[in-house]
C-alpha cells in the first residue's frame, strides 16, 4: 500500500465525523424553536401609522394611533384589518372614535401608501378584528368586539362576513356570537376563531390574568358557542392568539403580557403550546426573561422605536379557519411604541406596525 493511500485512509474516518458534527450543527441550526422556545428577532423600521392623506378627513378629531392588526395573504396582496383611533376617547366617546379599518397592498414597502377604507359597521366602539376565510361557508369572516349595550354584552364578541374582501362596503352589519354574555364572565375582550376538523374554539381573555375557551362544532358555526371556561391563568393581559403549527401537529397560543417598567408599559409575548385545541396548554417561552418576543430577544433597528411589543400576529401560511403558520417561515407583525412615548393615558398612545422576522443564533 503506498502512503497517499495510507493517508488516505487515516484521514477517511476523521472526514466522516467532521461531516456527522457538521450535519449535526446544520441540523441544531434549524430547530424550530417550538421546540425549545429560543426565539429570536430582528424589528422592520415602523411599516404601518396613520397617514392623514390616505384616511377620511377628521380635524377636529384626528385619527393618531393603528392597532390590532390581523392580516392574510390573499390574491398576491396583504389584506390587513385593524383598530383606528382617534385622538378623543374616553368620557363621552364621540362616536366612531375607534373604528376598523382596512386596507390592501401588494408588499410592506407599500403599506404606508395605501388606502384605507373604513368599514362602516357600526357607529360605536368596534376594533381587535381578525380576519379568515370559513371553507365550509365560502365566505369570509371577520371577528371583533363591539360596544352594543342594549344587549347586556358591552365589547362583547360579534362577526361580519363577505363574499369579496376586496370590497370593503361589503360586510354584513354585527351579529353577536352570544345573546348575552355568560353569567360566569365579569369581562371579556380580544376575540380569536380557530377550527380543527370538528370544532370551531373561541379564545379571549378577561384582563384579569385568565384566557378562555368555547366551543361550537364547525357544522353550527358561528352559532352555538356555550359556556366558556379558563384554560390559562397567571401573568396574562389580552391579544390572545392561536395558530395550528404546521408540520409539528402541535397548537401554539400567544398571549400579551404587561412589563414592569416604572409605570410604562413593556409590552411583550409570551408562548405556549397545546397538543389539541381542547388540551392543556404548557408554558414555552413564557416569562420577562425568555419570551416569545420582547426586549430581550429582539434586535431593534438604530432608530430603536420600541420599548413595546404590544397587539400582534403571525404571519399565516394559508388564510382559512386553520390558521396554519409555518414554523420555519416566522414573521410577527406587532404594533410598537417608544417608553418616550407612553402618556397621556392607554388611549392617546400612537401605535405604530412593525414586522418582525426569526433570525437565528
Amino acid at each position: 500500500m503506498n502512503i497517499p493511500t495510507r493517508i488516505a485512509i487515516a484521514v477517511a474516518p476523521l472526514l466522516l465525523a467532521c461531516s456527522s458534527t457538521f450535519a449535526q450543527d446544520r441540523q441544531q441550526d434549524t430547530t424550530p424553536p417550538f421546540l425549545t422556545g429560543d426565539f429570536r428577532w430582528r424589528s422592520s423600521e415602523p411599516l404601518l401609522a396613520v397617514n392623514p392623506e390616505r384616511l377620511p378627513p377628521s380635524s377636529d378629531n384626528p385619527w393618531h394611533a393603528v392597532k390590532d392588526p390581523s392580516v392574510i395573504r390573499y390574491q398576491d396582496r396583504w389584506h390587513l384589518f385593524c383598530t383606528l383611533r382617534k385622538l378623543k376617547g374616553g368620557d363621552g366617546k364621540p362616536p366612531g372614535y375607534i373604528r376598523i379599518g382596512h386596507l390592501s397592498f401588494a408588499d410592506w414597502q407599500g403599506a404606508n401608501d395605501a388606502q384605507w377604507h373604513l368599514l362602516d359597521l357600526s357607529l360605536g366602539y368596534h376594533g381587535a378584528p381578525q380576519i379568515f376565510y370559513f371553507t365550509p361557508h365560502r365566505k369570509w369572516y371577520l371577528i371583533y368586539q363591539l360596544e352594543d349595550s342594549t344587549r347586556d354584552i358591552a365589547f362583547g364578541p360579534c362577526y361580519s362576513t363577505t363574499d369579496d374582501i376586496n370590497e370593503p362596503t361589503s360586510w354584513s352589519l354585527p351579529t353577536p356570537l352570544y345573546s348575552k354574555k355568560p353569567d360566569n364572565l365579569k369581562g371579556w375582550l380580544d376575540f380569536w376563531v380557530i377550527c380543527d376538523q370538528e370544532k370551531a374554539h373561541l379564545f379571549f381573555t378577561s384582563l384579569d390574568g385568565r384566557m378562555w375557551r368555547a366551543e361550537t362544532n364547525v357544522a353550527d358555526f358561528p352559532s352555538g358557542f356555550g359556556e366558556p371556561e379558563v384554560v390559562l391563568q397567571g401573568d396574562i393581559f389580552e391579544a390572545s392568539h392561536t395558530y395550528r403549527v404546521k408540520g409539528l401537529d402541535k397548537y401554539l397560543t400567544l398571549v400579551e403580557a404587561q412589563g414592569r417598567s416604572g409605570g410604562k408599559g413593556r409590552r411583550y409575548y409570551k408562548a405556549y403550546v397545546a397538543d389539541s385545541l381542547a388540551g392543556e396548554w404548557s408554558a414555552l417561552a413564557a416569562t420577562g426573561d425568555k419570551p416569545f418576543a420582547g426586549g430581550v430577544n429582539v434586535e431593534l433597528p438604530e432608530s430603536k422605536w420600541t420599548d413595546s411589543f404590544s397587539h400582534g400576529e403571525l404571519i399565516r401560511s394559508g388564510y382559512d379557519e386553520r390558521l396554519e403558520i409555518d414554523p420555519g417561515n416566522l414573521q410577527f407583525l406587532f404594533q410598537g411604541l417608544a417608553d418616550e412615548y407612553w402618556s397621556g393615558g392607554y388611549g392617546r398612545l400612537g401605535w405604530r406596525l412593525g414586522l418582525l422576522e426569526s433570525v437565528r443564533k
